[in-house]
């Protein structure tokens, strides 16, 4: 299987989670603000619901390409497409905490116990995949340490966290909110970079 399939399944997720204050697994870099970034994160993070639309990018030793991605978030469920030549076609993963499918183009659909598992029964390797649903809105995940970097308004500049480093280089405003507008993901000579360009926010005041 080409290498760039399996890849996009780490632009999806299937666990949510509670966490309220500064997590005691969190590590603030370089002294920071811890006031101004809990009051971030806690305007951030009660953020359930969404519809994303973007672009992504993979580069690796072996292949690189880019393609589009929407992504429809309501509540634990999620419907994610991919588009254009990284997802050789169209991709589709829909899922809960019950369960994932993925149909691509050319293929029987494939179904697991967590997006996760899929990708390892895919790949053989297995990578956090649950932790993007915090990522992508500019948060650690509560359920394993973390190293933060701030930028001078109080959000996440870089995330180190489960063998992954996070950087975010630009924010938009969404609601009243700072969300990320672009990110990129890198370890293992993997780069997934992974551009917003449109935040939906239903029912949010």
């Amino acid at each position: 299987m080409p290498l760039l399939r399996p890849l996009l399944l780490l632009f999806l997720t299937t666990l949510l989670a509670a966490c309220s204050s500064l997590h005691q697994r969190e590590t603030l870099d370089f002294g920071g603000d811890a006031r101004a970034w809990q009051a971030h994160r806690a305007a951030v993070q009660p953020i359930q619901s969404w519809t994303l639309q973007g672009k992504i990018g993979v580069r690796s030793p072996a292949e690189s390409g880019s393609g589009t991605l929407t992504w429809l978030q309501d509540q634990g469920n999620y419907d994610i497409r991919i588009s254009g030549p990284l997802g050789r076609g169209a991709t589709r993963l829909q899922g809960n905490d019950q369960g994932v499918t993925l149909e691509m183009a050319g293929q029987y659909p494939l179904q697991a116990r967590s997006a996760e598992a899929l990708l390892e029964q895919q790949t053989g390797w297995r990578l956090p995949v649950e932790h993007l649903l915090w990522w992508v809105r500019g948060l650690p995940a509560p359920d394993s340490p973390s190293r933060l970097q701030l930028d001078p308004q109080s959000r996440l500049a870089r995330l180190a966290q489960a063998g992954w480093t996070v950087e975010y280089s630009r924010y938009q405003e969404v609601a009243g909110r700072q969300l990320p507008q672009r990110l990129q993901l890198s370890a293992n000579d993997i780069l997934l970079t992974l551009v917003i360009t449109q935040w939906d926010l239903p029912d949010q005041p």
